[in-house]
């Protein structure tokens, strides 16, 4: 994965996250996320009642942004992903609950589940050093440009 794409989902904190309805109608939500460079799995925690988990059991294809947690109006800058949520018998998903409650100590008096997301496909735009400048990635591919 390209260094800038990593260095940029390290620093960063939230996540919009979409999936499909029975209807496949879309359907998002927010959340805080921890980056794991080493294996580019992107892990979240919430409630296993919530709506998104519901619809997530069912189908684990997801899309999502990620934007810097202060924004710069005159740089644009972020992250359009797609991905896969792993299976929690996953054995990069079973990591995922200690490597989140590293980065969210205080997560651990919250109950929920720590989901895992495999990035399969990555657009970042950054627009510190050229406007409108692209970074594609994807684990096809292996390569970023």
């Amino acid at each position: 994965m390209n260094k800038a794409i990593l260095q940029f989902l390290q620093k960063q904190t939230c996540a919009g996250i979409c999936c499909v309805d029975e209807q496949n109608k879309p359907y998002c939500f927010s959340c805080f996320y921890a980056f794991d460079p080493a294996s580019g799995i992107l892990y979240f925690k919430s409630s296993v009642e919530t709506r998104h988990a519901q619809l997530l059991k069912k189908n684990p294809v997801i899309a999502g942004t990620v934007l810097p947690d202060k924004l710069n109006k005159l740089v644009v800058a972020g992250v359009q992903f797609q991905g896969m949520i792993l299976d929690e018998q996953h054995s990069l998903a079973e990591k995922g609950a200690g490597f989140y409650l590293a980065q969210y100590p205080v997560s651990l008096a919250i109950p929920g589940k720590v989901w895992a997301v495999q990035l399969d496909f990555i657009k970042m735009t950054d627009s510190s050093k050229l406007f409108g400048k692209k970074l594609l990635w994807s684990r096809e591919e292996g390569a970023g440009s």
